[in-house]
């Protein structure tokens, strides 16, 4: 789950760790009333759960309270990589000496929090990795011992020569692991941590995300998700019990068990094939469940055509089939289908699908390749038409 930036400023701040003052807008006039409020120039920023809000013009410096209402006006209902706006961030502008970078994820390798920092902040981190990696400096962390003051001041060592900004730097890497820790977050990022003229270090931006397993445990955090920034289909999904991530390809992945929607994923890209979406039905064998995928997988007007692939255990075959011809019932797929079921009840499944007269094999690779020809058939045909 991921929240937005005001609100894990709110998170940081609680933690003691130093942010510019700021508050929510909702309206041009709530910004400007913010401006007024701070007396000197300001920070709007777009409240978006997408990356690049900069370079989308999603992020701007008002010196005063005319500019403040005139970039509030041109960045709420902004369309940032699909997200509309409908919250600003109002921030007092800061007077920036140098930027650095601090962020903590989960190693899996390791099983262990990996604290990462750059004096090469203000950027995308992904970029500096691409391009000048050693600039970036790792330290796994035990997630029993838990970071030690001594290994804080070693990372913020990598960032500052001046000891008092060392010490600032170490004392903020301690509350963001403190943060990273009770917050059950898969990540906690700084970019960029800044120093001022007068020797202050502050975290002038904040992200969260948080691991949604912890989320039963974090009722104050899971009240901070906000819909409307989510994929309607995300949502969507997470009310039916279902495990789905879409991407960008155009064939859509209807799978049982998160292994078998991994391979099967790859083996679309092996064969020269884009998937579409992640999408698990897990162990469940209620027919609805099918029903609910297919109407999500065909709302993306990218998909070309539609892979099912189970595995009947504990799922039934049949009970997916009987899924298959209920969404053929209500939702009438203009798009190719094609269904691998095997296992469980499989016979009987084979009758429910007879119904609906549809594309079927018996091995994976073969209902990969079949996805991927339909698709770039069906790709054709639009196009010739």
């Amino acid at each position: 789950m991921k929240i937005h930036e005001y609100q894990a400023k709110e998170i940081f701040g609680a933690a003691g760790i130093p942010i510019p003052r700021g508050q929510l807008a909702l309206t041009v006039d709530e910004a400007a009333a913010l401006a007024e409020a701070y007396g000197k120039p300001v920070m709007i920023k777009a409240q978006v759960h997408v990356g690049g809000r900069g370079k989308a013009g999603g992020i701007k410096y008002a010196a005063n309270i005319n500019e403040t209402r005139e970039w509030s006006q041109k960045i709420l209902g902004m369309n940032i990589k699909g997200l509309t706006v409908k919250k600003l961030l109002v921030t007092e502008a800061a007077d920036i000496a140098s930027e650095s970078y601090i962020g903590i994820i989960i190693d899996r390798a390791q099983k262990k929090p990996v604290i990462m920092v750059s004096a090469a902040g203000g950027i995308e981190i992904e970029e500096v990795a691409a391009k000048s990696p050693e600039k970036i400096f790792k330290m796994a962390i035990d997630p029993i011992a838990g970071l030690r003051v001594y290994q804080a001041r070693e990372l913020a060592g990598k960032l500052y020569t001046d000891f008092a900004l060392v010490r600032q730097a170490a004392d903020i890497i301690m509350k963001l692991y403190e943060v990273y820790w009770r917050a059950d977050a898969s990540l906690v990022e700084i970019n960029p941590l800044i120093t001022t003229p007068d020797g202050r270090v502050i975290a002038l931006d904040a992200k969260i995300n948080i691991d949604d397993n912890g989320l039963y445990r974090q009722k104050e955090i899971a009240a901070m998700r906000d819909l409307d920034a989510e994929d309607p289909s995300e949502i969507e999904a997470r009310e039916n019990d279902l495990s789905f991530v879409k991407l960008d390809g155009n064939i859509g992945c209807i799978v049982n068990g998160a292994g078998l929607a991994m391979a099967t994923m790859d083996l679309v890209k092996h064969y020269g094939g884009e998937p579409a979406n992640f999408l698990d039905i897990g162990g469940s064998s209620n027919p609805k469940k099918v029903l609910v995928a297919m109407r999500i997988i065909l709302r993306d007007p990218k998909i070309q055509a539609i892979l099912i692939n189970i595995f009947g255990g504990i799922t039934r075959c049949d009970d997916v089939a009987n899924g298959i011809v209920m969404a053929y019932d209500e939702l009438k797929p203009q798009i190719p289908v094609v269904v691998r079921l095997t296992g469980t009840n499989e016979n009987e499944a084979k009758i429910f699908l007879k119904k609906i007269n549809l594309e079927s094999a018996y091995t994976l690779d073969n209902v990969v390749k079949k996805a991927i020809s339909l698709a770039k058939a069906n790709q054709m045909g639009r196009r010739v038409q």
